[in-house]
């Protein structure tokens, strides 16, 4: 049985934590660790969970609220780091015990349990990296940090059980807000972040009768709200926005399983 929940996921940090069971074994992976050590801790306490109930860590890309304490948790506690080539040069090459795992489009990679298909996304980035996980029997679509839409991710996001989608802004919030000019740029822009209707029309297009969960995520605390945002992706599959779970920033959201 798979099963996913975020820790968190904004500007102030990212994290998706997803769990296969399978017999007697379990495997976690964290997608992104954009927190402290101690926040993550603390997060992951609430579940139960210890930093080293984690196997791996996949970090998408080098920006600070997705990079967080991966380097530290890997020191510590000896957790395995995949992430691209260039991801791994813009963070600096930080030593750690064990070579990072290297990740690129296209090239299935496992964990335990997991199966991790990256892809890649246009955003102001080295090498950024989106995932689809799954277990044999399900399947989990990772889309955030993405300027727009494109061939690649709609095919990667077919068939999925689950996903968790970004809808970063609305563009009328966005265009009235203080942001200055350059700023509201590059987040509109093709390597920035997703809109929500950008969101509706990806979710349009992977929609099938097998989907379970949508859960919307990244969103800007100052460019959206969680209402606006569940409209948007309520209006896709047909019902009540309040059906539709939104990751906050601090509290992330509970489990959803796809089995």
């Amino acid at each position: 049985m798979m099963r996913f929940c975020s820790l968190g996921s904004g500007s102030t940090g990212n994290a998706t934590l997803v769990e296969c069971r399978s017999g007697r074994t379990v495997t976690r992976v964290l997608v992104d660790c954009g927190l402290s050590l101690r926040e993550l801790s603390r997060r992951l306490g609430a579940l139960g969970l210890a930093p080293d109930a984690i196997d791996a860590v996949f970090i998408t890309h080098e920006h600070g609220d997705h990079v967080g304490c991966a380097a530290t948790l890997a020191r510590r506690h000896g957790t395995a780091l995949w992430t691209s080539r260039g991801t791994w040069e813009a963070i600096g090459e930080p030593e750690l015990p064990t070579a990072p795992n290297f990740a690129a489009d296209g090239e299935e990679i496992a964990v335990g349990d997991l199966k991790l298909s990256p892809y890649a996304v246009p955003h102001d980035a080295r090498e950024p990296l989106q995932l689809c996980i799954g277990d044999g029997a399900s399947r989990l679509g990772l889309l955030t940090d993405a300027g727009e839409s494109t061939p690649r991710l709609v095919e990667a996001l077919q068939h999925c059980d689950a996903l968790l989608l970004e809808c970063n802004h609305d563009r009328a919030l966005l265009a009235g807000s203080r942001y200055p000019a350059f700023l509201k740029a590059r987040i509109a822009g093709s390597h920035g972040h997703l809109s929500n209707d950008s969101a509706a029309e990806i979710l349009g297009a992977c929609l099938h009768p097998g989907l379970r969960h949508v859960l919307a995520a990244h969103l800007s605390r100052e460019n959206n709200t969680p209402a606006l945002a569940a409209e948007a992706l309520a209006a896709v599959l047909g019902c009540a926005a309040g059906e539709v779970p939104v990751a906050d920033p601090i509290t992330g959201s509970g489990w959803l399983s796809l089995r």
